[in-house]
């Protein structure tokens, strides 16, 4: 007989798309700086591990998000990370959970894209949906952003 075992799902639950970097630091001790705008706008915390994608090279690497100024849009790799990357290269950071499939209807995935300057253009929220026994996932209204837009600086 074969016991069936839920299995918890890796799931991406914050993601900011098309970053520029604007700063890489070698001898810092770590990590990845971030506007934390940025970051409240997709729920990352700081000390959060991050998934880190170079569009521009292709680089992959995992590291943790630490706060830079407020308003800045800073973008900086640091330590080992800063030999992944150029000023100017175009990122994606992404962040997962990992869920209990009964747990996916409480898990509202956001996405928040950025223009050349790393200013917040648009922000999605996703949502999971039972359908016929499957996960469908749908877009749902997509919210302000709400610090970004408040200072003048969306």
């Amino acid at each position: 007989m074969i016991r069936s075992f839920p299995l918890k799902r890796s799931i991406m639950i914050a993601k900011l798309h098309g970053l520029r970097v604007t700063d890489a630091d070698l001898h810092y001790e770590g990590s990845i700086e971030l506007d934390p705008d940025h970051c409240e706008q997709v729920g990352l915390l700081p000390f959060e591990f991050v998934e880190i994608w170079n569009k521009t090279t292709g680089a992959r690497i995992t590291t943790y998000v630490i706060h830079g100024e407020r308003g800045s849009r800073v973008c900086a790799l640091n330590g080992a990370a800063a030999r992944t990357c150029q000023i100017g290269d175009e990122l994606i950071i992404a962040a997962r959970a990992d869920v209990e499939p009964d747990e996916l209807e409480t898990v509202r995935p956001r996405v928040a894209l950025f223009d050349a300057e790393n200013r917040l253009t648009e922000l999605h929220e996703y949502a999971f949906e039972p359908d016929s026994g499957r996960w469908r996932v749908v877009r749902r209204t997509t919210p302000k952003p709400h610090s970004l837009a408040r200072r003048g600086r969306r």
